[in-house]
């Protein structure tokens, strides 16, 4: 049910008997060794293996989010908060306008984690349509998943490195590296971070076995299975 694979017609048949749809948020920002679109290839991914059983549409992911800190990478693509608000706006209003009454936002990004008040405003002005936002990777059933593994995990570390979010030919180090000050890192310029960051990775190791990411993955697809039945 990839919007990229329907056309509008199959759409309106769809929306003829159910009103869900989901949208996944992405952003194209540095992961360290993996690719730069890690958080946009989860989110889409994610979503649309957990909408199959439901048979309900979702939307090519939003490729760009909010992520000023990481602005002096190279590949990094950061959208103002103005910018961010118009676009979740102009999405909603269209779903609205089609026939959508349940949306719900699959995030990848936390950067993007302001677009809930942005939803919770549009909705007092649109009563009757339900909207939510999913974090997929720190809900709570998949963020226990990830600590029972290894509770040293964050941005561009070892949790966010599957097959897929891999790139050919790159190896990753093997050390574990400690975690960053992530009070501190909120206090620097662009500049400055890159400069703290080094290589991206927040902290952790940067890869785990494929096993150990599978369960997570299976974790987070079953959790949004259930935020779709409650929709």
């Amino acid at each position: 049910m990839k919007i990229s694979e329907m056309n509008w017609q199959q759409l309106e048949s769809y929306l003829a008997t159910d009103d869900r749809v989901i949208v996944p948020l992405g952003s194209t920002e540095q992961h360290a060794y993996l690719s730069l679109s890690v958080d946009s290839i989860l989110a889409e991914k994610v979503a649309t293996e957990s909408a199959e059983p439901f048979g309900i549409p979702v939307f090519p992911v939003m490729p760009f989010g909010m992520t000023p800190a990481f602005s002096d990478y190279p590949g990094t693509i950061s959208l103002s908060m103005q910018t961010y608000i118009g676009l979740i706006y102009d999405i909603l209003n269209n779903l609205k306008r089609q026939g959508f009454r349940r949306i719900l936002f699959v995030n990848g990004h936390g950067g993007n984690s302001p677009a809930q008040n942005i939803i919770g405003e549009w909705m007092v002005n649109n009563p009757g349509i339900t909207v939510q936002l999913h974090n997929w990777w720190n809900a709570p059933k998949t963020w226990e998943k990830v600590a029972s593994i290894d509770p040293v995990a964050s941005h561009a570390s070892w949790m966010e490195n599957f097959p897929w979010t891999r790139l050919p030919g790159v190896a990753m180090p093997e050390e574990r590296k400690p975690m960053l000050d992530l009070v501190a890192l909120r206090k620097l310029d662009p500049t400055q971070a890159r400069a703290y960051l080094g290589d991206g990775n927040y902290g952790g190791f940067y890869q785990r076995a494929d096993d150990e990411m599978l369960a997570i993955w299976q974790t987070a697809v079953a959790e949004i299975r259930d935020v779709i039945s409650a929709l």
